[in-house]
């Protein structure tokens, strides 16, 4: 079946360019111009993929974005021409899985409409193969290993593994452990990604699963060939 791909943009030569490579690339479009119009169109249709600007008339991205996540699990590209950390920690933290920054390549946003789309399957067969969560007796199992995870760790791990492959911050992962909303310091997350990692470590000395993004937070993606427990830090896609 061929995959849908809303494109919620308000520049039409952008828009029509995006359209072009898509369609070259295999799939079907349709382009929304306003952002009131995006979140019915969603309700009422199931795309594949969102290519989503941040900035639009009547309502912006940030905006679109927080209230699709509120139905949908739809992946989302956000697109911008802001690059400030800021606004990507927003993007990201508002539901969206990446970010592309104009001026782009038409070429660069097929490729990464597809590895997003290939991350989504990824993550759609969660948990991931030779894990196992029982959430009753919060019990993570790798490979048969019983990991030994406290409450928090449990959580953590649950929160992350559902995400395969996407990249969740730090706020994220904050609001997954502590829903009560208590302040929780930066460095009380990194404790127990620490924690996590080693606890992994010894159900799979062969792999690692939680990697640091630099300046933004974690990805939970399985990488064979482990050099140790401490995480490579990689570049945001």
């Amino acid at each position: 079946m061929t995959q849908m791909i809303l494109i919620v943009e308000d520049e039409p030569k952008l828009a029509e360019v995006l359209r072009d490579y898509l369609r070259h690339a295999g799939f079907k479009t349709f382009w929304i111009v306003s952002g009131s119009a995006a979140v019915p169109w969603v309700q009422e249709h199931a795309p594949a993929l969102i290519l989503l600007d941040l900035m639009l008339p009547e309502r912006n991205g940030l905006e679109i974005c927080r209230d699709i996540r509120t139905f949908s699990s739809v992946p989302i590209i956000m697109i911008t021409a802001r690059i400030e950390e800021i606004d990507r920690l927003q993007g990201l933290e508002s539901g969206a899985d990446d970010y592309i920054c104009k001026p782009f390549s038409p070429r660069e946003m097929v490729a990464r409409v597809r590895a997003v789309l290939r991350r989504t399957e990824v993550a759609s067969s969660f948990p991931p193969v030779g894990l196992t969560l029982d959430q009753s007796r919060y019990q993570a199992t790798l490979n048969g290993y019983d990991l030994d995870l406290t409450a928090v760790e449990f959580n953590l791990l649950k929160f992350l593994s559902s995400k395969t492959g996407q990249v969740c911050t730090r706020q994220q992962l904050m609001d997954s452990i502590y829903p009560d909303e208590r302040i929780v310091a930066d460095r009380t997350i990194d404790s127990h990604i620490k924690k996590l990692r080693k606890k992994i470590a010894l159900g799979s000395s062969d792999a690692e699963f939680i990697h640091s993004v630099y300046g933004v937070g974690y990805k939970f993606e399985r990488r064979d060939g482990s050099v140790g427990l401490s995480g490579r830090e990689v570049e945001v896609p």
